[in-house]
C-alpha cells in the first residue's frame, strides 16, 4: 500500500483552478458593471460558505453568529474611511480588525459546546449590533453610506471591488487548502470527529479551534468589507441579520459539509436561486429552508459529498488516499 495525495484528475483540476482565477481577473475589462457587481456578490457568497464550512465542517463549530464579523468588517470600513484613510486601505484594516476582535471573542465562545456555542455566537452578534445602533457616528439604527467610494468613477469602483473580492477569495481558499493539507488539518478533523479522543492523543483542542475561529472571523470580516463596497450602504438590521448565517448554512448543507468543493458548489446554487427567485418575498426564504431540510434528509452529505461517496471523485488533493497493490482505492 501507499498513501497518495495527487492524482491525474486533481493535478488537472488544480491547474485549471489557477488558470480560472487568472481569467476571472479580466472580467471587469470585458463585462459591464452590472455583471461585475453580480460576480462580486457570487465571490462574497463563496467566501462566506467556505469560512462557515471551515468552522463547522472541519472544526465541528456550528455557529449562527458569524454575521457579527460581517458587520464588524462593514462598519470597520466606514469607521476607518471616516478617519481619512483611503477607502480600499480602510477595507484591509477593517478585515484585520474583524480578525483581531475574534481573538477575545474566542476566549468566551470556545468555552461553549454544541447548541450553546451556536446560540452564544448569535447573542454576541446581537450585542455588537446594539452597540453599533447606539453610535451616532456610525449612523445609529438608520444606516450609513460609504460615501468615500464616490471619489472613484462607478466603473473603476466596481472593478476595484471585484479585484479585491477575487483576491480575498483566492487568499482564504489557499489558506484553508494548505491548512488542511498540513498535519494541523488532520488534527482539526480529529477534533471534529471526537474531541475527547483527540485530546487524549495530545491534540491541543482549544488552540486548534481558536485558529479556525480567527480564520473564519477574518474571512467573514472580509465578506463584510466587500458587502459595504458592493452596496455602498449598510444598516445594522441587515448587516447583522441572522439571515447571513442562514445563507451560509444553506450553502454548506446543500453543497456538502466537510468537503472543500461542496461549499463553492452551494454558493453557485444559492446565487442562481437568488438571481432567479428574489422577487418571491418571504416565500423565497421558506423555499431555501425547505430545500436545506430536504437535502439534510435525502442527501445528508450534500451534492458534492454524495459524489465523493458514490464515485470516489476528489478534484482537489485535500485528503489522503490509500492505494492498495491490486489497484483498489479508498478515501482516508
Amino acid at each position: 500500500m501507499k498513501v497518495q495525495r495527487w492524482t491525474p484528475m486533481s493535478k488537472i483540476f488544480t491547474g485549471g483552478t489557477v488558470v480560472a482565477a487568472l481569467l476571472l481577473a479580466s472580467v471587469p475589462l470585458v463585462f459591464d458593471p452590472d455583471v461585475v457587481q453580480k460576480l462580486t456578490t457570487l465571490l462574497i457568497l463563496m467566501l462566506l460558505a467556505v469560512m462557515w464550512n471551515a468552522l463547522a465542517g472541519y472544526g465541528g463549530l456550528l455557529s449562527v453568529g458569524q454575521q457579527a464579523f460581517i458587520g464588524i468588517g462593514a462598519y470597520g470600513t466606514v469607521f476607518f474611511a471616516d478617519q481619512g484613510v483611503s477607502p480600499y486601505v480602510a477595507m484591509l484594516l477593517a478585515t484585520l480588525l474583524a480578525g483581531l476582535i475574534s481573538v477575545p471573542i474566542s476566549l468566551f465562545a470556545l468555552r461553549l459546546r454544541a447548541a450553546q456555542f451556536a446560540i452564544g455566537m448569535w447573542v454576541i452578534a446581537e450585542v455588537i449590533s446594539i452597540i453599533v445602533r447606539l453610535d451616532q457616528n456610525l449612523g445609529a439604527g438608520t444606516g450609513i453610506s460609504l460615501i468615500q467610494l464616490n471619489q472613484y468613477e462607478p466603473n473603476f469602483r466596481q472593478a476595484y471591488t471585484f479585484w479585491l473580492a477575487l483576491a480575498f477569495a483566492v487568499i482564504f481558499l489557499a489558506a484553508l487548502f494548505f491548512l488542511l493539507r498540513s498535519p494541523l488539518g488532520a488534527s482539526l478533523q480529529a477534533i471534529r470527529d471526537d474531541e475527547d479522543a483527540a485530546r487524549s492523543l495530545g491534540v491541543r483542542v482549544v488552540a486548534r479551534k481558536r485558529l479556525l475561529f480567527v480564520l473564519a472571523g477574518l474571512g467573514c470580516g472580509a465578506a463584510g468589507v466587500l458587502i459595504a463596497a458592493n452596496t455602498l450602504f449598510i444598516e445594522p438590521g441587515s448587516i447583522f441579520s441572522v439571515q447571513w448565517s442562514a445563507y451560509m448554512i444553506f450553502m454548506v448543507l446543500v453543497g456538502g459539509l466537510g468537503t472543500f468543493e461542496g461549499p463553492i458548489l452551494g454558493a453557485i446554487l444559492l446565487f442562481a436561486i437568488q438571481t432567479t427567485f428574489t422577487q418571491g418575498g418571504p416565500w423565497y426564504l421558506v423555499g431555501l429552508g425547505a430545500t436545506a431540510a430536504l437535502f439534510a434528509l435525502v442527501l445528508p452529505r450534500g451534492l458534492w459529498g454524495t459524489v465523493e461517496e458514490r464515485l470516489g471523485l476528489r478534484l482537489l488533493p485535500v485528503g489522503y488516499r490509500v492505494v492498495k497493490t491490486k489497484g483498489e482505492e479508498r478515501a482516508a
